[in-house]
């Protein structure tokens, strides 16, 4: 069952974040953090789905086999308009056996070994992404420049994707997530995408290299994959490879010039441990997946008093959730000195970030290596001109102009 629980007086999700706080989750998100594990939010369409803003009861919805991710299931908090018909959206939004099936066949790539052996491809494509800044102009534009780039050279390598096609999908990867993009539009990139995914798997058929979409190519032609679904999958780990990244690199160099006895901790240890820690501490503390972890109840579950219903949407805040003081002392502080490896900014469950370590991979060589290389890097602009993410499913800065 749906609720029909009337939304008048309840607050809108997404939450607006306060003037001058870029870095903390909304106020109001915040003051239901503190009144309880869950409250009703109203969404576009009026729905009103549990919020659920504690730690603890997010990571055990996200781990309970009675709350369902699948898109198509009625009651599910869409965050978006979704037009009918178009390419699908794999794995992500599947529930099990489905899910494990289509995931298996790309969980190799992404193992810590497979990833860490990466690591000297990675410092090249940094130290020269780097280099290409510190020869360009003055002032920069972190993003475009840097943060950017590095994830979206890394992913295309791993996928066979050719870099020289990065403004297509990167322009189209943007609609995707943005919330204030229409249907229509949102329909037209995602059909782009896919277009251009099979096509790549069209030639991987053909001539198949060591990249994972050769990977796919191969399970295609043994009858294990479909080449929809193959295209489908290049198409996530596609903007989920580059987009997430790159925007955690922007704001967590935001965050540590705005924090300069942070930024000088970690800019002046030998320790990669040092590295390390701050890393998921930046993680937890920025949370950049800031539309929540959407959810639906297959049947009735009892949650801190309350009782949620079959058929009722979900949504655990994983910004809210790395917020919550039981989990994480004073957790309002950037502070890099903190065992901050349980935080949710990967999720939680079957269905957490199949590439975290990928991410953490790039982050601790961007971290460890671009404020070493350049000490004095600043800002170039005040803080309050810096046009932040607001209106998409992932957080981040649009630019960020630097000098040094």
């Amino acid at each position: 069952m749906t609720s029909t629980l009337d939304p008048t007086g309840l607050p809108d999700f997404p939450m607006a974040r306060a003037a001058g706080c870029p870095f903390d989750p909304p106020p109001e998100g915040l003051a239901k953090l503190r009144e309880g594990p869950l409250t009703r939010v109203r969404l576009w369409d009026g729905s009103t789905p549990w919020l659920v803003t504690r730690y603890a009861e997010g990571r055990a919805l996200l781990s309970d086999p009675r709350v369902s991710a699948d898109v198509h299931r009625p009651g599910y908090p869409s965050p978006v308009p979704v037009r009918p018909g178009g390419p699908g959206i794999s794995f992500i939004l599947m529930d099990d056996p489905g899910h494990a099936r289509l995931r298996r066949m790309v969980t190799a790539p992404f193992t810590i070994k497979r990833v860490q052996n990466l690591r000297p491809a990675v410092q090249k494509i940094v130290d020269e992404r780097i280099e290409a800044l510190l020869a360009g102009p003055k002032p920069a534009d972190l993003v475009e420049e840097f943060a950017l780039p590095v994830p979206s050279l890394v992913i295309c390598a791993l996928l066979g994707v050719p870099y020289a096609d990065h403004d297509f999908f990167q322009r189209n990867s943007k609609i995707i997530i943005k919330r204030g993009a229409t249907p229509e539009q949102r329909m037209a990139a995602s059909v782009a995408l896919t277009e251009y995914l099979d096509r790549l798997l069209g030639e991987k058929l053909a001539d198949p290299g060591e990249d994972l979409l050769s990977g796919l190519a191969g399970r295609i032609r043994a009858g294990e994959l479909t080449r929809q679904d193959a295209a489908q999958m290049g198409v996530l780990l596609l903007i989920a490879g580059h987009e997430t990244t790159a925007n955690m690199i922007a704001l967590g160099t935001l965050a540590l010039l705005e924090h300069p006895g942070q930024l000088a901790l970690l800019r002046d240890s030998d320790d990669p441990r040092v590295v390390t820690s701050a890393v998921e501490e930046l993680l937890r503390y920025l949370t950049i997946t800031h539309n929540g972890r959407r959810r639906v109840a297959r049947e009735d579950i009892d949650v801190a008093g309350q009782t949620i219903r079959a058929g009722e949407g979900i949504i655990v805040a994983a910004d809210l959730g790395n917020r919550d003081p039981e989990a994480f002392p004073d957790p309002g502080r950037l502070d890099l000195t903190r065992d901050a490896r349980h935080h949710v900014a990967f999720g939680f469950g079957v269905h957490q970030c199949l590439g975290q370590p990928l991410a953490r991979l790039e982050l601790h060589v961007v971290y460890s290596t671009l404020y070493r290389r350049i000490p004095t890097l600043r800002l170039a602009t005040d803080v309050e001109r810096i046009p932040f993410k607001h209106d998409g499913s992932v957080y981040g800065v649009y630019e960020l102009p630097v000098t040094w």
